[in-house]
C-alpha cells in the first residue's frame, strides 16, 4: 500500500460553499444518487427513488434506527434564592447520559460564567444544576430528559448548516424509521428513505434489518494527526438485537449481499464481525487497508474533507475511485453533507 494513504493531506479537497446543502430536497427520495461500480470503475447518475434497481438480487439493507435528540437547550441562569432569574443567557448541548436518564455530560455556553451549583432554567418547569464544572456534568430535575426535551429543545444541526434550526428540521433531520433516542447527529444516508421506498424495496425482493448506533459529537471532530493512524477515534454506543443479528448472519450465510445504509451501520456490522458484543461501545476506525468482513455494499452521503467518514468510504470504495467520484460530484454539482445527495458503492 502506498504510504500516502496514511497522510492526512490525501483526504483533503476543495468544495465550493454553494454545494453544501442547507436544506434537504423537498421529497426525500428525489435526492440524486451516484452509483459507483468497483468492478468496472463506472460512475452512473440517478435518483435515490431508483435505488432498488441498482442493488443485487435479494439484498439485505441494514438501517440505523437511532433518533436525533433535541440536544440544544436555551435558558437562563437562576437566582439560587428563588428570587427570579439573574438574566444571563445560557446554552446547554447534551452530549451523553451518565449514571441515569437525568444526568448528562454537556457543552456549556458561556462556561466561564457558570459556577458549580448554578441552577439553569429552561422554562416549562425544566431545570438543571451544574454538579461538576470540570467534567461539565449537569443534573436535571425531571427523569427521562430525552423525552421531556423532544419538543422543548432545538435540533442540533451540523456546524456547516449556516442557519438556525426550524420546526421542519424536527421531521426532516430524522430518518422515517428513527426509533431510539440518543444521537446528536442524524445517520444521514438514511434520510433519503421514505416509507413508500422501503415498501417498494421489499416488494422487489430486498430485505431490511435494523441496528442502533448513537452518533455523538465526536463525529464532527476533524482528524488533526498528519499520520491518520495516530488519530484518537471517538467512542459510540451501539446495539444489535439477537434476532436482528441472526437475520443478518443468516442472509450472509445464504450468499445475500449485505448493504450498510450509512457509515454508522457499517461501523456496527464491522465491530460485531471483529468479535465485539452485540451491545457495546466501539472506537472502530476504518481507513484504507481495512478488510471488510460483513459489508458488501455501502450507501452513504458525501463527507467532509479530512474526516474519518471520508477515510472509511475510501477504504470501502478504493482511494483512487473515491477521489474520482468526489471530483465528478463537484463537477456535476451534487449537494454535499448531511442534507445533500447520496452515493451507492457496489
Amino acid at each position: 500500500m502506498s504510504a500516502d494513504l496514511f497522510d492526512l493531506s490525501s483526504y483533503d479537497y476543495l468544495l465550493p460553499e454553494s454545494l453544501i446543502a442547507q436544506y434537504p430536497t423537498p421529497k426525500r427520495d428525489d435526492a440524486r444518487l451516484m452509483v459507483i461500480d468497483r468492478k468496472t470503475n463506472a460512475i452512473t447518475h440517478d435518483i435515490f427513488a431508483n435505488l432498488g434497481q441498482w442493488l443485487p438480487t435479494r439484498s439485505l439493507l441494514v438501517l440505523n434506527e437511532s433518533k436525533v435528540i433535541a440536544a440544544r437547550l436555551l435558558g437562563k441562569k437562576k437566582d439560587g434564592s428563588g428570587g427570579g432569574h439573574l438574566g444571563g443567557q445560557v446554552e446547554v448541548f447534551l452530549l451523553k447520559a451518565v449514571e441515569d436518564d437525568r444526568t448528562f455530560e454537556v457543552l456549556l455556553k458561556p462556561l466561564k460564567r457558570i459556577k458549580e451549583g448554578q441552577v439553569l432554567d429552561f422554562g416549562r418547569g425544566l431545570e438543571a444544576v451544574l454538579i461538576d464544572r470540570e467534567k461539565r456534568i449537569v443534573r436535571f430535575n425531571k427523569p427521562d430528559v430525552l423525552r421531556v426535551i423532544e419538543q422543548q429543545g432545538h435540533i442540533p444541526l451540523p456546524p456547516y448548516i449556516k442557519r438556525q434550526d426550524e420546526d421542519r428540521d424536527r421531521i426532516e433531520y430524522q430518518t422515517v424509521y428513527a426509533k431510539h433516542l440518543g444521537s446528536v447527529a442524524a445517520p444521514t444516508a438514511g434520510l433519503h428513505f421514505t416509507d413508500a421506498l422501503m415498501a417498494q424495496l421489499e416488494s422487489q425482493g430486498h430485505d431490511l434489518a435494523k441496528v442502533t448506533l448513537h452518533i455523538n459529537y465526536g463525529t464532527f471532530k476533524p482528524v488533526e494527526c498528519e499520520d491518520i493512524r495516530e488519530h484518537p477515534m471517538h467512542e459510540e454506543h451501539y446495539q444489535v438485537s439477537s434476532q436482528e443479528y441472526d437475520h443478518i448472519t443468516n442472509a450472509k450465510d445464504q450468499g445475500h449481499s449485505i448493504v450498510a445504509v450509512g457509515t454508522t451501520a457499517c461501523r456496527v456490522l464491522e465491530s460485531v464481525a471483529q468479535g465485539k458484543a452485540l451491545e457495546d461501545n466501539t472506537r472502530i476506525f476504518i481507513y484504507p487497508g481495512y478488510k471488510f468482513q460483513t459489508v458488501d455494499h455501502l450507501i452513504t452521503n458525501f463527507h467532509l474533507p479530512k474526516s474519518t467518514l471520508l477515510m472509511l468510504v475510501s477504504a470501502f470504495g478504493g482511494y483512487e475511485l473515491m477521489k474520482r467520484a468526489y471530483q465528478e460530484a463537484i463537477a456535476q454539482q451534487y449537494r454535499f453533507y448531511s442534507y445533500g445527495d447520496a452515493m451507492l458503492i457496489i
